[in-house]
């Protein structure tokens, strides 16, 4: 199809590249913004972007937007496409520029006007008699969005500031063919059956309260997975040579200035005042880290050193942004910090990606690899950045792992690479990051004594696994739908006596399993037996053991698995060491 640039110049692009798709669904919203005109004329515009998986625009009308409204609006866009009208790009002088906008009644359009740099060019795009400031890409004709659908509503800061007015935000999706339309409607479906907050609340993982907006709260079985996750995390860091440390949740301003967070990073912190000294809960927990490191002397003798710290961070999200466990304001970071030499980068950076790419592939994630080179808000000397990006992609190389590379979207003290995970129905999510710095050390004075009996300053690579816990056990509880597997599963085993003469039988078997570890628990209720059944299935558990007269008689079990209708009737100790393994191997055997 044909996009027009953002220079008014015309090239071919496909939907499956980048630029082809985000011009179609570009201009979807401006398809939206044209219908909503028609429809609602009193309705102001503000913007409409295309974005990941599609495109929104925001409004400003009294009311918002009904059910019946989006259904009308679906409508008239069809009708516009149908119209096939051309996309134009023209520009004007910005007093003209201010004069349309104004006659045509869109405050929201002469504000931005009025932001822009006074040597930047207007341009706008009309099609038809819908006319929008916009900087572009658009495919030429409204007939290439052939295939779209409005999503959701949702409200919206204007600029995204709470201090402004909240406008109505109109989300949809656009296809270049109905067939991979209607198959992302299928996955949108898939993921509301697996968000995480229903399936947390079910299987009572984890709350939120209006007392604490983004801060979450863990409930008994939440414990039990994030405890499982960390008790794994540990187990594969002593086995790789890591250590651990625990940093203090606040520390002084002096710190944060050194570490560059109080420049580069203010707005994300809390701050308070002790003693008549700033300080801030700790964001990041880097800066604590390098006190570590710093607080005896060290030796090249002593590197690589590996240093890991489960901390809790916190960093102020915007309200409107916070999303259950995926998007919070405090959360546990899996952080690890290797101090090194020179030599040692290209080693130490393929054993952590080897880590984790192990972590990833016991829970069945694929994942693609990005490269993110220095931002414009950065700290350092570019030699060091290009060392240090250098040193990332040489490691990356040496493991012939593809990766693209994501220019200037670097942390601000060094490059990275991240890793982006798809889950079990094709979402992306981003995870894992291995950050190389040589900031840090040289900002906090960092040394060791070399071979040479000279100082010098250590590299230092910042990773994190899971990234956020949290946000970690959001996309797991989706990943799997609830279904974890038994080593990870807050209940492995349920049983089900049919009457009360089993449950001496039952208490004998629930004793066998939990002496090896395993987490059971009995349901003695007076209930019919498929009511029972259905309850745990309901609940997730793994293992479900039927016992009756006849399984206590014979001293067995009668085993239903979580997805299976078949029951299986083995002996209770084959039972325990089957269930023992399951756990030990983490479903591997």
């Amino acid at each position: 199809m044909k996009v027009i640039l953002h220079d008014g110049s015309i090239e071919e692009h496909s939907f499956e590249e980048e630029l082809g798709r985000g011009a179609l669904r570009h201009t979807a919203s401006h398809i939206l913004a044209q219908a909503v005109k028609r429809l609602f004329p009193e309705t102001k515009l503000a913007i409409g972007p295309s974005i990941k998986d599609g495109f929104y625009y925001d409004f400003d009308r009294d009311g918002g937007f009904s059910n019946d409204d989006i259904a009308a609006l679906e409508a008239e866009m069809k009708k516009i496409v149908k119209e096939n009208l051309k996309l134009e790009r023209f520009t004007l002088p910005r007093a003209e520029a201010i004069k349309l906008m104004e006659e045509k009644g869109e405050p929201y359009k002469v504000e931005l006007i009025n932001d822009l740099p006074e040597d930047e060019e207007l341009s706008f795009f009309k099609q038809g008699d819908y006319v929008d400031l916009c900087a572009g890409p658009h495919v030429t004709y409204t007939s290439a969005v052939k295939a779209f659908k409005l999503t959701s509503v949702a409200g919206a800061y204007w600029r995204g500031s709470e201090k402004n007015k909240m406008l109505t935000r109109i989300y949809g999706t656009a296809f270049s063919n109905k067939t991979d339309l209607e198959e992302y409607l299928t996955r949108l479906e898939e993921a509301k059956k697996r968000d995480h907050r229903r399936i947390g609340k079910e299987m009572g993982l984890f709350m939120m309260s209006e007392e604490g907006p983004g801060f979450p709260f863990f409930l008994p079985n939440g414990m039990i997975l994030k405890n499982t996750l960390i008790d794994y995390w540990r187990q594969i860091h002593t086995r790789d040579g890591y250590v651990e440390v625990s940093t203090p949740i606040m520390l002084n301003r002096h710190l944060w200035e050194t570490s560059g967070h109080w420049d580069h990073y203010k707005q994300n912190m809390y701050t308070t005042v002790i003693d008549d000294t700033d300080f801030a809960v700790k964001p990041m927990n880097c800066p604590g880290g390098m006190l570590v490191y710093k607080s005896e002397p060290r030796s090249y003798r002593d590197l690589p050193m590996r240093v890991g710290e489960l901390g809790l961070v916190h960093r102020h999200e915007k309200s409107g942004e916070l999303h259950g466990l995926m998007r919070v304001r405090c959360f546990t970071q899996d952080d690890a910090h290797i101090f090194m030499t020179q030599e040692q980068i290209t080693d130490e950076i393929k054993g952590v990606v080897k880590l984790i790419d192990e972590v990833y592939s016991l829970f069945g994630f694929k994942y693609h690899v990005e490269l993110s080179t220095m931002p414009e808000d950065h700290i350092g000397d570019e030699k060091d950045w290009e060392q240090a990006t250098n040193g990332l992609k040489a490691a990356l190389d040496e493991l012939n792992l593809k990766y693209v590379i994501n220019e200037g979207d670097g942390a601000f003290y060094g490059p990275k690479i991240d890793f982006h995970l798809e889950d079990s129905i094709g979402r992306t999510w981003q995870c894992g990051t291995i950050q190389l710095d040589f900031q840090l050390p040289m900002r906090f004075e960092a040394e060791y004594i070399g071979a040479d009996g000279a100082k010098h300053q250590p590299i230092m690579i910042h990773r994190v696994v899971f990234g956020s816990i949290e946000r970690f056990i959001g996309i797991l509880i989706e990943h799997y739908a609830g279904k974890f597997p038994t080593w990870l599963a807050p209940m492995q085993v349920k049983l089900l006596p049919i009457t009360d003469r089993n449950n001496d039988y039952t208490d004998e078997i629930l004793a066998k399993l939990r002496a090896r570890g395993i987490r059971c628990s009995a349901d003695k209720r007076a209930e019919k037996t498929g009511y029972k059944i259905r309850e745990a299935q309901m609940s997730k558990v793994p293992y479900m053991l039927v016992l009756g007269d006849k399984e206590q008689q014979d001293g067995t079990v009668a085993v239903r698995r979580r997805d299976s209708v078949d029951t299986t009737v083995m002996s209770v100790d084959e039972f325990v060491e089957m269930v023992a393994k399951d756990i030990e191997t983490k479903g591997k055997n």
